[in-house]
């Protein structure tokens, strides 16, 4: 039984994904699309070296996650730094939105399956969606203290 609450909390996750960008690109054309790309749930390093986001970039950069998103690496000084913020911002509320959903469906299999089902599910929501859009907003800073020395340095 937990075999198939794996599976199901895994795919479920991966399908989100879709799902996560499906409903971006419909709010990337409203007015209040800028606003969300400032989001800063964890601004402390602290808490996010506590939760483990190092580590969790680190499986990013050296598994075959590092193949998902190309247009979020900077390759040369020339690269265009807002521009990969954009794409780390689409990324980022992409995972967010599939957060939502993943939610919403572990609360539906709660109440249809049982707390064992909807757990198994957060876990794998957490790390497939919540903690992609968590380290998005790390790098977003990272970026933002770039593009202020580019700027201070023109």
């Amino acid at each position: 039984m937990l075999k198939h609450y794996i599976t199901f909390g895994i795919s479920i996750s991966f399908i989100s994904w879709l799902i996560g960008m499906v409903f971006n690109q419909l709010l990337l054309k409203t007015s209040y699309y800028k606003e969300l790309t400032n989001l800063n749930f964890i601004e402390s390093k602290a808490i996010n070296k506590w939760i483990g986001l190092r580590e969790f970039q680190w499986i990013v950069k050296n598994t075959f996650f590092k193949f998902f998103n190309q247009k979020i690496k900077i390759d040369s000084r020339k690269a265009d730094l807002t521009e990969i913020r954009m794409e780390m911002s689409i990324a980022e509320i992409s995972h967010l939105i599939a957060f939502i959903f993943v939610m919403i469906v572990a609360v539906i299999q709660w109440l249809a399956v049982g707390f064992l089902f909807a757990v198994v599910i957060m876990i794998f929501n957490v790390l497939l969606n919540l903690y992609p859009s968590l380290l998005q907003q790390e790098n977003k800073r990272r970026i933002d203290q770039l593009i202020r020395r580019q700027r201070e340095n023109w």
